[in-house]
């Protein structure tokens, strides 16, 4: 079956770093795009980065320049490497399977001094 585990989630200060690893299985990974999503608390999931099955990225404005989204279709899995992280950061990180819409059951992050 569909499986997407995150990892790599953690509390930090401002401005370090962390990298998220969602291990994709039960599909044929290389030929779907893949999404980082943040939800924070008492907010709306949106949207963080996103990459398709070529390679091309997109991310939200307000990560841009200080997050880079990655993939290994070796080792069916999808990074998110964070840097200079902020508080406004702090959520719970999903990883998704655009289509069809397939969800992991997120990892914590949490940038707080």
């Amino acid at each position: 079956q569909v499986q997407l585990v995150e990892s790599g989630g953690g509390l930090v200060q401002p401005g370090d770093s962390l990298r998220l690893s969602c291990a994709a299985s039960g599909f044929i990974f290389s030929f779907n795009a893949m999404g980082w999503y943040r939800q924070a608390p008492g907010k709306e999931r949106e949207l963080v980065a996103y990459i398709s099955s070529n390679g091309l990225t997109t991310y939200a404005d307000s990560v841009k320049g200080r997050f880079t989204i990655s993939r290994d279709n070796a080792k069916n899995t999808v990074y998110l490497q964070m840097n200079s992280l902020k508080p406004e950061g702090t959520g719970v990180y999903y990883c998704r399977r655009r289509k069809p819409n397939f969800w992991g059951q997120g990892t914590q992050v949490t940038v707080s001094s």
